[in-house]
């Protein structure tokens, strides 16, 4: 399995917004779902500062959204434009691999 972690930082004012997008049910999970591979979004909220916030996108294989943004990559960089105004900061976590019993090893 391919995840990409992403940490962000939403001010007060923009946090329902925020929350509403970019959870499992929000608009970048259905722009995800359009590609095969794509297996679910984590929406994760930090405890001790509720401004901190981490996805988890969670793809098959890397080559899976590879090609998503591939074909998908216009929309992907329209809807990151309209949700720039959610967050006061955006930094890539990783990219991580994940074997099929939960373990490290080569992608298949």
């Amino acid at each position: 399995m391919h995840v990409i972690i992403w940490a962000y930082e939403v001010s007060d004012s923009q946090r329902a917004c925020f929350e509403e997008a970019y959870g499992a049910k929000g608009d970048w999970a259905e722009l995800f779902r359009r590609a095969d591979g794509y297996l679910g979004t984590e929406l994760l909220r930090d405890d001790q500062d509720p401004s901190r916030y981490f996805t988890i996108d969670r793809w098959r294989k890397e080559a899976d959204r590879e090609r998503f943004m591939s074909d998908w990559g216009a929309a992907y960089r329209d809807l990151d434009k309209q949700c720039e105004a959610f967050t006061t900061g955006e930094t890539l976590v990783g990219i991580f691999f994940v074997n099929a019993t939960g373990g490290l090893g080569q992608e298949a």
